[in-house]
């Protein structure tokens, strides 16, 4: 009977859900190729040449979450298997916040990371790419209040272009509290300029202006159609994929290449979560070389599968060099070390 009881516990006690997500790796997407009958990357209103070989995207796949918790033995194999990663609920789903709201801001993101890629791509072209960046919102009281509004474009600080939400902040950060700023903006389509004093804030001198992601204008059209994939990590492969369409010859010279990385509009390659799965993703796929942030190289290196070969990459251009060298074999390839 005790045993009998035991048992019965103990299958009870497996499969009761437990607040974990456990984490592997998740479908690759060549970004020179077609999902679902359609291209991934379509380009109109500008001359494109043919692409060969494979600029992969990764991705993580998941199981668990609010509302479809896994059970604990889903957690157990998961511990048990290296290709897996068992991580508490509130990392991906943070309490605060409801799934619904995660996936929203993951399709936010995605749609962000798109409009960075391809102001991305077109600035390593040369090719001008006009951007403002939007006033969500004035905090009431501070220099801003009253004279931005929401809707605003921010297009220069102090007379310099700005391009992104960053920018923006360091070049009002540069003042000291007291000083006055330039902010040049454009409202209903009309260029304005208007003299901000600073005031101490928490990270430094601020006008008290909340900003949301920049709105590009862009030469031609460009389409990206990511499936269902969420967040900014393919930034990177979607900026090399548009290039690559947009420069005579292949860029890959018919290699299998994957990577990750979040993409600034000017070309800085940022870190992603998720490296180890993604790497064992790519290396399924069939890839051989994996463009990995700098930052990611510590984590990357140790757990990078056989056959993988780890390239450094912390800015578009620095991407673009790398994918020359291999293709050519002149030059030098950033090689992913751990410190």
């Amino acid at each position: 009977m005790a045993g009998v009881l035991t048992l019965a516990l103990g299958t009870v006690g497996a499969l009761l859900p437990v607040p974990y997500v456990a984490l592997s790796p998740g479908p690759t997407e060549n970004t020179l190729g077609d999902l679902k009958g359609k291209p991934v990357i379509t380009i109109s209103g500008h001359q494109t040449y043919p692409t060969s070989g494979k600029l992969s995207l990764v991705t993580v796949a998941y199981q668990g979450g609010p509302g479809a918790r896994i059970d604990l033995l889903t957690a157990l194999r998961g511990w048990m298997d290296p290709t897996v990663a068992v991580v508490p609920e509130e990392t991906i789903f943070p309490r605060s916040v409801s799934v619904k709201e995660v996936e929203q801001q993951n399709t936010q993101e995605m749609t962000g990371s798109q409009q960075d890629a391809t102001a991305a791509a077109l600035t390593e072209l040369k090719i001008p790419v006009e951007a403002v960046v939007p006033v969500a919102s004035t905090q009431q009281g501070r220099p801003a209040d009253g004279k931005l509004k929401a809707g605003d474009g921010i297009t220069e600080i102090d007379g310099a272009p700005v391009r992104s939400v960053e920018e923006v902040s360091a070049a009002v950060r540069r003042h000291k509290p007291g000083e006055q700023v330039e902010i040049g903006f454009v409202r209903d389509g009309r260029p304005m300029t208007v003299r901000l004093g600073t005031v101490a804030g928490k990270d430094g001198p601020i006008v008290g202006v909340m900003m949301g992601n920049p709105r590009f204008t862009f030469p031609f059209k460009v389409t990206v159609n990511p499936g269902e994939v969420g967040g900014p990590s393919a930034g990177l492969m979607f900026a090399l994929g548009i290039y690559d369409k947009l420069t005579p010859g292949p860029l890959t010279g018919g290699k299998s290449i994957a990577g990750t990385g979040t993409i600034t509009a000017d070309g800085k390659v940022g870190p992603i979560g998720g490296i180890q799965q993604k790497m064992v993703g790519a290396r399924r796929a069939g890839a051989t070389i994996f463009l990995t942030p700098g930052d990611n190289c510590d984590d990357a290196v140790p757990s990078a599968p056989d056959g993988l070969r780890l390239v450094k990459v912390t800015t578009m251009s620095e991407a673009v060099r790398a994918i020359d060298a291999l293709r050519t074999g002149q030059g030098a390839v950033p090689a992913c070390a751990a410190r």
